[in-house]
């Protein structure tokens, strides 16, 4: 019989703790780690930030107001990703509100941008308020581990599909998207420690000799944040800091807590809560719209590929918050470059980073023979993808698992494997 694995816990938020794991982290770091933190980055910079970037566009934003919401998520992301990693010793990656972005894109043009800075404030606060509750974690803790993992498998399908769904998009994308695979796996039979580089660098060398790179004017400047006061309209606050706040819960917080549990992390979920909200309400005043806990990039960090041994992955998130500082100083510059790589590149690349966590969340998923009635609705309903009542299918995912499972499993006898 196998042994369960080990729960991997969080160290105290203290500076003697901080200064601990700083220390260690040169032994902690490898190249599969920097390499994973980087593609997080790409990622981001790749799918999220355009999504700002269409938003300021129908806003009407200046240059300069677009450039000061890109450096807030960015830094945010960087300095939070590094100080909850360090201060906790975990993998913990603290992304912008992705879903919340999409939101904007339509919202945003109702108000004047002082209003919405105003919104975002009084969402973080809503944030930092649940966290001092402690009623979040306790809610979370209350849900069947099958369930969390299916709900983490369905969230990140669409990244496994992504590898092949594009591969009659273009006649060279079969090309690419095979090549990349049986590098990955090549290089992850020979137990090479970051097989997604070598992938990356197969990928990077088929773009550029087929003409799909397409480099154009680089500008080098640094960006620079813009301080803009707040207004609070209650109108604005209704139409976006409510739906901002249940999305970063549903989307972000609640699968992002689902992804550290499924592999076998007990993260300080309250303390989260606590300090991202802290941070957003400094960041808002730069434009930035919601530090969250991540999700979807938080998985590639904690899984194997990134580094063996859980206890030293939070270096992978370290890694990928030094990426994330040193890419927002020249945020400008790196939306150009990163847009110059084709999407089935980014598509293939996210596929793949992502390929063995999905493995061991559908795993985890049907270990139990008692859960696996709600960890299949839980799975089918989050890959569904669709919104109800403004919050998104991993948050109903949840739900309907809980049910099921409270259903199936109340005045019943365990099922024998």
């Amino acid at each position: 019989m196998s042994q369960a694995p080990q729960i991997v816990g969080h160290t105290p938020a203290t500076l003697a703790s901080f200064m601990q794991n700083l220390r260690d982290l040169p032994r902690s770091i490898s190249i599969s780690g920097i390499t994973a933190g980087f593609i997080i980055a790409l990622i981001s910079y790749t799918g999220p930030i355009l999504i700002i970037l269409q938003a300021a566009e129908a806003t009407n934003f200046t240059p300069e107001q677009t450039a000061s919401w890109v450096w807030a998520i960015v830094i945010g992301n960087g300095v939070g990703s590094i100080l909850l990693s360090l201060l906790y010793r975990q993998p913990l990656i603290t992304p912008h509100n992705t879903a919340g972005s999409a939101l904007l894109v339509t919202s945003l043009t109702q108000f004047p941008l002082s209003d919405a800075i105003g919104a975002y404030i009084i969402t973080a606060l809503a944030v930092v308020l649940l966290g001092l509750s402690g009623w979040f974690g306790r809610a979370m803790r209350a849900i069947p581990q099958s369930v969390v993992s299916a709900v983490l498998a369905g969230v990140l399908l669409r990244f496994g599909l992504g590898i092949f769904n594009a591969i009659d998009d273009a006649p060279l994308n079969p090309l690419m998207i095979g090549a990349m695979v049986a590098a990955f796996f090549l290089l992850k039979r020979a137990k090479f420690r970051a097989p997604t580089l070598g992938a990356m660098l197969i990928g990077t060398v088929i773009a550029g000799t087929t003409g799909q790179m397409q480099l154009g004017a680089v500008d080098l400047t640094l960006t620079l944040p813009v301080f803009t006061a707040p207004t609070f309209s209650p109108d604005a606050i209704l139409a976006l800091s409510l739906p901002l706040f249940a999305l970063a819960l549903s989307s972000q917080y609640a699968p992002g807590e689902a992804v550290l549990r499924a592999n076998h992390y007990d993260p300080p979920i309250n303390s989260i809560l606590t300090i991202t909200g802290l941070m957003s309400v400094v960041l808002a005043f730069f434009g930035g719209h919601g530090t969250c806990l991540g999700a979807l990039t938080a998985a590639i960090v904690v899984s194997p590929d990134a580094q063996p041994d859980p206890t030293k992955r939070y270096a992978s998130a370290v890694a990928s918050g030094v990426w994330h500082v040193g890419l927002g100083l020249m945020g400008a510059a790196v939306v150009s470059l990163f847009a110059a790589f084709p999407a089935v590149f980014i598509s293939t690349i996210a596929g793949l980073s992502l390929s063995g966590i999905i493995a061991n969340a559908l795993a985890g998923a049907m270990a139990d023979p008692n859960g696996r009635d709600a960890a299949i609705v839980a799975f089918l309903c989050t890959a569904g993808d669709f919104s109800l009542l403004g919050i998104g299918a991993p948050f109903w995912g949840l739900v309907a698992g809980f049910a099921v499972h409270l259903l199936m499993t109340a005045y019943r006898r365990p099922v024998e494997a």
